[in-house]
């Protein structure tokens, strides 16, 4: 897990730098800016989130639209609940804010090679390559932004896309989840290029896994077999 985990460091850290760099030329003060990657935690939402504050927008609005950003997780939490299911009540909520796109990708990944739940790993996940990372990055970022050129001059602004497609490529370990990433890609380019880079972002979160859901897992699955292993993850009764 330390391994695994060590590679997306890198990428957190220099996505939680453009973030400092943008929640500053928002107008955030730093304790905001801190505040916002320490309690929130989210992301891509923060950026959504500030964009959206710079912009004017009324705070219902911009926690619907950020929670619709973040509605992914509501799967991601279906599927680590059963492996998770013995842990405390506490840990399990400190695990829900900590929960991110890398930490259940790494979790997961983890939980299934081992063949059962292994708590410290998602820590070391949810932490060590997440939480930390982000949070100093946001400090710097926030704090010395004035002496940090632009983002795209060092190519920050690719690190998460690239860190997100590597992640894919691991989880991608089948049929139904390669047919679920490839329509998910197909649909949120075309739309992208067609319309917006966000709505194409939205449709194809949806349409792609809804793609690899309708793909049998094998010709003797039960669609109730389907849905035990989908939220699951493999886990062992």
């Amino acid at each position: 897990m330390v391994v695994d985990g060590s590679g997306l460091v890198a990428s957190t850290f220099g996505f939680g730098l453009v973030f400092g760099l943008t929640a500053r030329s928002a107008g955030f003060s730093p304790i905001e800016a801190i505040a916002f990657s320490v309690i929130v935690f989210a992301g891509a939402s923060q950026f959504a989130a500030t964009g959206m504050v710079a912009a004017g927008f009324a705070w219902p609005a911009i926690v619907v639209l950020t929670a619709l950003v973040n509605a992914r997780h509501l799967l991601y939490s279906a599927s680590l609940a059963p492996w998770l299911r013995g842990q405390p009540f506490f840990a399990r909520l400190v695990m829900s804010h900590l929960l991110t796109d890398e930490a259940f990708a790494l979790a997961s990944v983890h939980f299934r090679r081992l063949g059962r739940v292994d708590p410290a790993g998602y820590w070391i996940a949810a932490i060590g390559s997440t939480f930390i990372p982000w949070n100093v990055a946001t400090i710097v970022g926030v704090l010395g932004g004035q002496f940090i050129p632009d983002p795209r001059v060092l190519g920050l602004d690719v690190v998460f896309p690239a860190a997100m497609a590597g992640l894919a490529v691991g989880l991608s370990n089948g049929r139904r989840e390669v047919v679920a990433a490839t329509v998910g890609v197909i649909c949120a380019v075309a739309i992208g290029l067609l319309w917006d880079s966000r709505v194409g972002i939205v449709v194809g979160g949806l349409i792609g896994p809804l793609a690899g859901l309708a793909m049998p897992r094998a010709a003797d699955a039960t669609p109730m077999g389907d849905i035990v292993e989908d939220l699951g993850g493999g886990m062992p009764s």
